[in-house]
């Protein structure tokens, strides 16, 4: 069993930043992947970025690539998500998810989910 809580989420312009971070229980933090998904009002839950689990290996939805980016503390038993330039369409809830399958990038490989954080970018 793996408990993840998210932190950081808030409201910020257009072009603005935000950090968020998710802290982890239970089992092994370093023994599986995490990742980081949204889930906007009316839309399905989509893929935003994913770490390997000594963070060597990091993928990003198109949508994000170079402006967020992934990092994970296994001391802290903690990993990030680092966005900036921040756009309106990035509104949604944020969740990070515990990954012990091979295929990142699909919600069904992923195990254990946080309850989400609210990001919301005005214009």
């Amino acid at each position: 069993q793996v408990h993840l809580v998210e932190f950081g989420g808030g409201l910020v312009q257009a072009g603005g930043s935000l950090r968020l971070s998710c802290a982890a229980s239970g089992r092994s933090f370093s023994r599986n992947a995490m990742g980081w998904f949204r889930q906007a009002p009316g839309k399905e839950r989509e893929f935003v970025a994913d770490i390997s689990r000594n963070g060597d290996i990091t993928y990003y939805a198109n949508s994000v690539k170079g402006r967020f980016t992934i990092s994970r503390d296994n001391a802290r038993d903690t990993v990030y998500l680092q966005m900036n330039s921040l756009k309106p369409e990035d509104t949604a809830v944020y969740y990070c998810a515990s990954r012990s399958g091979p295929g990142w990038g699909r919600a069904s490989e992923y195990d254990y989910w946080g309850q989400g954080t609210q990001v919301t970018v005005s214009s």
